[in-house]
């Protein structure tokens, strides 16, 4: 099992009076690629700032590597970042540009040479070492960032909204990329999004956090498949939240196994319920009232006969669908699962 390399006990963030981080605790794993989820405002650049100790006003504390390092400066932390802007000296090749730390630290030139070379190897840049910055693509500049950060062998490397300039080709490319490195180089990274896809895409963790509090940290899969309360049900992916008493009125009575509790809310992702019949599922008959096609799948609003709208996405099987007309969709139960009703705080 992979060893807690960072801990955050009990963090807590005031700034301009307002305490925007609330008691903070979690942990993340040596050489895994952990990234903070959450919509704008939610703290995750205030954390990360934190931890690489850009921010004042903080109370709690902060472990890497089983050393408390929250009263170093940042320069002795031993900590890299990469910025959304690029940060680049525009009057500098891209050798000199990601050899600019190593020369700070004096190291040997032909270390430096060395580690460079290297460097550029392993993020494809290096007929581009004798290039300016601005001779460069958005997503190779962010590439140069990127390098100039690892070249350090940093303990820790964060990772700011990297990839929120670039457009969406790049982005996809890029964060393939960044995922490779991590893996290659065995780093352990932190990484930055609103992009729930770009999170899902390549974290072995994810730390959710809304108004200042962790939600949820999981899988990929286990935040999805498995939310810890309403905000988590309706923040990360499509959904059907119900309450108990709903799901009976489906003819449904049971959910992963247990009796429902009429009160309590329940999830069912829309690509669970299908036109496919599975042992134990539940029939559930109405009619499509809207239908959206996506190419590779269908999404569509099914109004049951009980008077229930419920979203469904699946697969195209290129059969054709037609909206008020009689049809019967099917759900497992055991698919279907219990949230809490508030958020964390």
């Amino acid at each position: 099992m992979q060893a807690d390399f960072l801990q955050i006990q009990h963090l807590d963030i005031t700034l301009s009076g307002n305490e925007v981080i609330k008691d903070m605790s979690f942990k993340v794993r040596r050489n895994t690629l952990t990234t903070f989820l959450g919509p704008s405002g939610s703290g995750k650049t205030t954390v990360l700032r934190a931890i690489a100790g850009l921010n004042q006003h903080v109370n709690g504390k902060i472990l890497l590597d089983n050393q408390e390092i929250q009263d170093q400066a940042a320069n002795q932390r031993n900590i890299g970042m990469v910025f959304q802007s690029y940060a680049l000296f525009p009057n500098m090749t891209i050798f000199d540009n990601v050899a600019y730390g190593l020369r700070v630290q004096k190291q040997a030139p032909t270390e430096i040479r060395e580690a460079v070379a290297a460097m550029l190897k392993t993020v494809g840049l290096t007929d581009k070492r004798d290039a300016y910055p601005d001779q460069l693509s958005g997503g190779q500049k962010q590439r140069v960032a990127i390098a100039r950060a690892m070249v350090l062998k940093p303990k820790l490397l964060l990772l700011d909204e990297p990839l929120s300039a670039l457009d969406a080709k790049i982005r996809v490319s890029l964060r393939e990329q960044i995922r490779e490195y991590q893996q290659k180089l065995g780093i352990t990274m932190l990484f930055v999004t609103h992009d729930q896809g770009e999170a899902m895409a390549i974290s072995d963790d994810i730390i959710v956090m809304n108004e200042g509090c962790v939600q949820q940290q999981g899988s990929p899969m286990a935040i999805y498949a498995q939310p810890d309360n309403v905000f988590m049900a309706e923040f990360i992916g499509n959904h059907n939240l119900l309450t108990g008493q709903q799901l009976q009125r489906l003819g449904i009575t049971t959910a992963g196994n247990h009796p429902l509790a009429v009160a309590e809310h329940y999830v069912i992702r829309p690509e669970l319920i299908s036109q496919i019949q599975v042992p134990h599922s539940v029939a559930l008959a109405g009619k499509i009232t809207s239908l959206t096609m996506l190419g590779d799948r269908v999404r569509y609003q099914f109004l049951t006969d009980s008077g229930m709208v419920l979203k469904v996405e699946e697969l195209n099987f290129m059969r054709p669908l037609s909206t008020n007309v009689p049809l019967t969709l099917f759900v497992n139960p055991l698919l279907i699962h219990q949230v809490g009703t508030t958020y964390a705080e």
